[in-house]
């Protein structure tokens, strides 16, 4: 226990409470005092529990931190009996029932505040299925659940970046670093232009360079536009060729076909088709019926035992005797006609079966067929997609054969030719390590020299921004590249949607039909609502009127509990300040010097006088402090000038050593002439 009230005393005393406590003083505060203490740590973790208890019910404060608490996850200690003495010890803010509180929240204080922010959003209000046949009341509740979805998932990404390590200094660093070099480039920018104002028709100079660069700019846009016509060509080309080859192959398909062969294979799908529909189906309909009739007859019987089992068992024993029996007295009358049409009725039900085994197959075949061929023109479109063309057959893959040929003989001159660019390749990586190596010791030499010459870091500078102008140059190309791509997938998207339109036409019809249905039924179920709403207003009017019975003795309790529980309290409360009262007349009264002093009437004279004896310290430094000011800013003043001019030479020293010449500037005879 002292360990437990140490570590709470140690965190009260840091950010963000600093309380100043010690263990004595933490342990002689009042159940008030300690009920405040727990409040503010609570409102640190949720600030909307920020409220002074003093103003505040007794039970409603209870109320409040239990249900912050259980929000929070806290478990007391105990079993569903020690609940009980935990709310009335946090009521009456007792110490063995605080203490295990504080040390559980300022050890997890953190993790607290993060669960209680999201308690705020995630926590969800359970409307009453009554409610919720209200339409708009139904409309809104999924809004709200939908909210709730989507705020969990934009936290998880905040948390991922959070996590990710992607810090605001360096973007900053980044936006500061860009500024620079902005200013850097737009100061550039004006010292090109002081040094052409000096060449004749500079005007006219930049203005063909204007046009120049709006004729390149131009010159691209009209490449690109060229190089999309010459794909749409080749894409049209290669669908004029799928066309063709699919005409020629209906052209020759109708060659070989005759009216005769057509109709004798249409007069067969129709009688397919007839039997199917006439014979097949509608037994299988029949059958199917009589089993669903059957699963419901045993769903609604009541559930068997085992001399149920048993019974039906007999039962069925004896109707196959009684079939028996039949069977046998039907043989022995043994008619001559009734065997003769046996016969034929066996040939004909083996006839029957057969017919109907060749239906399922033949139903069977057709189905393999459609997704054979269903699979031939998916790997035909895959084909086309990958390179556009359509698979080769006879001549064509002759011709293919042979192209390979001659581009092998290519590939094998090419790959000669990449081996003797390997080798060049090795020598000059050589060359390359050796004049990086040299480059090293000049870096090296360059850097001794700025060092010397007080400019160190300049050539790295250079370099640096001559990396970002060409990575920028670098994400311009690629803005460019990325508008193509969405322009080539905005076309792709466009159709298609109108193959999904086409496609979804019939469905549409279909969903009309459903829609009237619909109607109809909706028609139907607000009748049916009506009747149930006239119902269900007659009982929520008594439940109504119940509920306001209850809600108004329970509130009388309640009033007359939180009346005890603060009378108590003020009865304490009182009892705490008359002892005090009591203490202080007898340290007030006593002739020892040590108890005076303990009074609070000393202590209060002693810290006023200290206080008097501050105030007049500090005065006479203010006095002091107005008198020095003037020539103190004066001076702050000169020095923050002297440090502008020095930076002014500084940086007129950098341009002269960074700037390059672009031309000489000439004086003859009183005039000035610009070389360059």
């Amino acid at each position: 226990m002292s360990d437990q009230i140490k570590f709470i005393v140690d965190n009260l005393n840091k950010e963000p409470f600093k309380k100043n406590y010690n263990l004595i003083t933490f342990d002689s505060l009042e159940p008030m005092q300690l009920l405040q203490v727990l409040n503010d740590v609570l409102a640190e973790i949720d600030p909307k529990q920020v409220v002074d208890i003093r103003e505040e019910m007794p039970e409603q404060t209870a109320k409040r931190m239990l249900s912050l608490l259980g929000i929070l996850k806290y478990k007391p200690p105990g079993n569903a009996t020690d609940m009980s003495t935990f709310r009335q010890g946090l009521v009456i803010g007792s110490k063995p029932v605080i203490y295990p509180v504080l040390h559980w929240l300022l050890q997890r204080t953190s993790e607290l505040k993060k669960r209680a922010y999201l308690a705020r959003f995630l926590i969800k209000l359970e409307v009453p299925n009554e409610f919720l046949q209200d339409e708009t009341v139904a409309d809104t509740n999924k809004q709200y659940e939908e909210l709730m979805e989507a705020f969990k998932t934009l936290h998880k990404e905040c948390e991922q970046l959070k996590t990710s390590g992607f810090s605001t200094a360096e973007i900053r660093k980044d936006i500061s670093a860009m500024e620079e070099e902005k200013d850097q480039l737009i100061k550039r920018v004006e010292r090109l232009k002081k040094r052409v104002e000096t060449v004749q028709n500079h005007q006219r100079m930049l203005k063909i360079a204007r046009q120049l660069r709006v004729e390149k700019e131009r010159e691209e846009f009209l490449a690109q536009q060229k190089q999309e016509q010459k794909n749409q060509l080749f894409h049209a080309v290669q669908r004029l060729q799928r066309v063709q080859n699919q005409l020629k192959s209906m052209r020759h398909a109708a060659a070989d076909a005759k009216p005769e062969s057509l109709m004798k294979r249409l007069e067969e799908e129709i009688k397919f088709n007839s039997y199917m529909v006439t014979e097949k189906f509608p037994k299988e309909i029949e059958s199917k019926k009589k089993e669903l009739h059957f699963l419901q007859k045993v769903v609604s019987e009541p559930a068997m035992d085992h001399s149920d089992l048993l019974e039906l068992e007999s039962k069925i024993n004896e109707i196959n005797t009684q079939i028996n029996q039949l069977i046998e007295k039907k043989m022995m009358r043994n008619e001559p006609i009734e065997g003769k049409l046996s016969l034929y009725r066996q040939q004909a039900s083996i006839i029957s079966r057969k017919k109907e085994a060749k239906a399922e197959e033949l139903q069977d075949a057709k189905e393999k067929l459609a997704n054979l061929e269903r699979e031939v023109s998916l790997k035909t479109n895959q084909t086309r997609e990958f390179d556009g063309t359509e698979v080769l057959k006879g001549d064509e893959f002759k011709r293919y054969v042979s192209k390979l040929r001659s581009k092998s003989t290519v590939f094998k001159k090419k790959h000669q030719i990449i081996a003797e660019f390997k080798a060049e390749f090795g020598l000059l990586q050589r060359t390359e390590e050796l004049l990086k190596q040299r480059h090293e010791n000049i870096q090296h030499q360059l850097q001794t020299i700025e060092e010397k010459k007080g400019i160190s870091g300049y050539s790295y500078t250079q370099e640096e921004l001559e990396r970002v102008s060409a990575l920028k140059s670098e994400v311009d190309e690629m803005k460019g590249r990325t508008l193509d791509d969405m322009s080539e997938m905005v076309k792709k998207l466009n159709s298609l949607v109108s193959e999904k339109k086409s496609a979804l036409a019939p469905v549409i019809k279909e969903l009309r039909q459903l829609r009237q249905k619909c109607q109809e039924l909706t028609q139907e179920c607000e009748e049916k609502k009506s009747q149930y709403d006239s119902c269900a207003a007659g009982l929520e009017s008594n439940r109504s009127k119940l509920e306001q019975e209850v809600r108004g003795l329970r509130e009388e309790c309640l009033q007359e509990e939180s009346k005890y529980h603060y009378t108590n309290c003020m009865i304490k409360n009182l009892e705490v300040q008359l002892r005090r009262a009591t203490d202080e007349m007898k340290a007030y009264v006593s002739s020892d010097q040590q108890e005076k002093r303990k009074a609070f009437r000393e202590q209060y004279t002693k810290n006023i006088a200290e206080q008097e004896n501050l105030g007049k310290k500090l005065r006479e430094k203010q006095k002091a402090v107005r008198e020095s000011h003037g020539p103190n800013m004066k001076q702050a003043k000169m020095w923050r000038d002297f440090e502008q001019l020095m930076e002014c030479k500084k940086q007129c020293f950098l341009k002269q050593q960074s700037q390059t010449s672009i031309g000489q500037v000439i004086q003859e005879g009183g005039e000035d002439r610009l070389i360059l």
